[in-house]
């Protein structure tokens, strides 16, 4: 059995003592899944992340690496380079395949894509799809919402994050030129979204509405990025309340990738 079914017959990564082969109860298996683990937890990694974040050397994890790219759980990338680029080549990373994202998922896309499919051509078309969307971002909103309003203006995005990883998206904060970027690492309905780009413009409004200011979305998993990254500008109010209209910025970039 290969590891991307092993990981999705189980939800979660397996104990080692589960396993019998000499492999497993060595714990390589284990370390693999920790492997697997970080890069969905982290996005993008190069061996180096990886060895620093797990306690292991490069030559560790580069080994780990290649089991997971021949069972199709990651496939390396070249690094994005945001800004100048400095001399010699990109660092290679290390991102989930759609096969490795979906290991880690008990998922019902088929259900999702097929309920989707049914409002769209049933219930009103592409609009009463959006509505569903926004319905749906609405009905989780309280906790983004409190966690957002009780923190400090210039820690909203990180508080923001921090609600988003408690629902599963393993989300992070960061410092960018001219703004701050919040990315998502994991999304749960990343391939229903690839079919109706509503959810992911339904969140990006959201988000706008909550931080008071409009964002961009730079990226997204339904695009085929390895992580959903959202621009947020510095010198922005996020006053945290809500607006009534969202800026065509937000609006006309939200779920697709501009690039």
């Amino acid at each position: 059995m290969s590891l991307s079914e092993e990981l999705r017959n189980n939800g979660v990564v397996k104990n080692v003592g589960e396993a019998p082969h000499e492999e497993l109860a060595t714990g390589e298996r284990s370390t693999r899944n920790r492997v697997a683990r970080s890069i969905l937890d982290h996005g993008p990694s190069t061996v180096a992340d990886l060895a620093g974040r797990l306690g292991l050397t490069q030559a560790a994890v580069r080994r780990h690496l290649d089991s997971l790219v021949s069972d199709n759980v990651v496939e390396a990338r070249e690094q994005r380079v945001y800004g100048a680029r400095t001399r010699g080549r990109p660092a290679k990373v290390f991102a989930l395949t759609d096969c490795g994202r979906d290991a880690f998922d008990q998922s019902y896309d088929t259900l999702a894509v097929d309920a989707l499919r049914w409002i769209e051509q049933h219930a009103g078309g592409e609009s009463a799809v959006a509505a569903f969307a926004r319905d749906r971002i609405e009905a989780q909103a309280d906790a983004y919402r409190a966690a957002v309003e009780a923190a400090a203006p210039e820690e909203r995005t990180e508080a923001l994050a921090k609600a988003l990883s408690a629902d599963g998206y393993a989300a992070t904060a960061r410092t960018a030129p001219v703004g701050e970027q919040l990315c998502q690492h994991h999304c749960p309905v990343a391939h229903a979204a690839e079919k109706y780009p509503q959810l992911c413009e339904a969140e990006t409004e959201f988000f706008s509405k909550l931080l008071g200011t409009h964002v961009q979305r730079l990226a997204t998993i339904a695009h085929g990025d390895g992580v959903c990254t959202t621009f947020i500008p510095r010198g922005s109010p996020q006053s945290g309340a809500a607006q009534t209209t969202t800026s065509p910025a937000s609006a006309s970039t939200a779920g697709r990738n501009p690039a």
